[in-house]
């Protein structure tokens, strides 16, 4: 198969123009031509030109990369590993960056002031606020939204993470209690969430056992809640939400 340069240059993601320019330096001469003496691209002229734009995405400059790529000594499976790890390397260094600046967005809008070293070891992968701004999606955000926000704001980074160390110690104790094969309807479960409804009360706002029953809805209904308990055993979704179905109308 041969393909036209317009063909490949669809192919590529790049303009007519750019491959005119890799001829024109020899960094990329096609391999044939037309009877109309029409620039033709085989399968070898596109593995270079991959190799060409993997090295440019990378930042090597187009003389750099004629010489690695015209080196006889070189196998062109030590290019693609050199470019998979340098790839990779820049990959690793952007999630980083992401994560970086996603704690910093977290941390503004909890109103405290860490490194960003600290506000992803306090984090972590669950955001404290969402029970908070549910309150203010499902009751209008009166009471129980300002006083949520009035008691975040005055959190220190210690205060966070005794707050993280609760949760997963109730993670813990919940997903033992699944493993016990403990009924979503029984005593242990229904004590359990009503632990954790003391745990948003204490850290968050008053929250009554009709309040924990819309947030058990999210508990289903909710793909970042429903992903998050789904991680720490399958099921603990739905289990969760019965149990605190059973233990508001225990309570009422």
């Amino acid at each position: 198969m041969d393909y036209s340069v317009g063909q490949v240059a669809g192919f590529a993601g790049v303009t007519v123009r750019t491959l005119h320019h890799y001829d024109a330096v020899g960094l990329l001469s096609p391999g044939g031509r037309s009877h109309s003496g029409h620039r033709r691209y085989d399968d070898a002229d596109l593995d270079r030109l991959q190799q060409i734009l993997f090295y440019r995405e990378l930042g090597f400059p187009l003389d750099e990369i004629a010489v690695l790529l015209d080196d006889p000594d070189a196998d062109p499976q030590d290019h693609l590993r050199r470019q998979h790890r340098l790839l990779t390397d820049r990959i690793a260094g952007l999630k980083r960056m992401a994560d970086a600046v996603e704690t910093a967005m977290e941390a503004r809008k909890m109103g405290i002031n860490l490194t960003p070293e600290e506000k992803f070891e306090v984090f972590g992968d669950q955001d404290p606020e969402e029970h908070m701004e549910e309150a203010e999606r499902r009751w209008g955000g009166t009471d129980a939204y300002t006083e949520s926000r009035r008691r975040a704001a005055r959190y220190t980074k210690e205060d966070w993470k005794r707050m993280q160390a609760e949760v997963a110690g109730w993670d813990a104790a919940y997903a033992a209690l699944m493993e016990a094969g403990e009924p979503a309807t029984g005593a242990r479960a229904m004590d359990l969430v009503e632990a954790y409804r003391q745990h948003i009360i204490k850290w968050f706002y008053p929250c009554t056992p009709e309040m924990h029953r819309a947030l058990a809805e999210m508990y289903v209904s909710d793909p970042r809640f429903h992903a998050h308990y789904e991680s720490i055993r399958p099921g603990m979704a739905e289990h969760l939400h019965d149990a605190v179905v059973a233990n508001a109308e225990r309570l009422s």
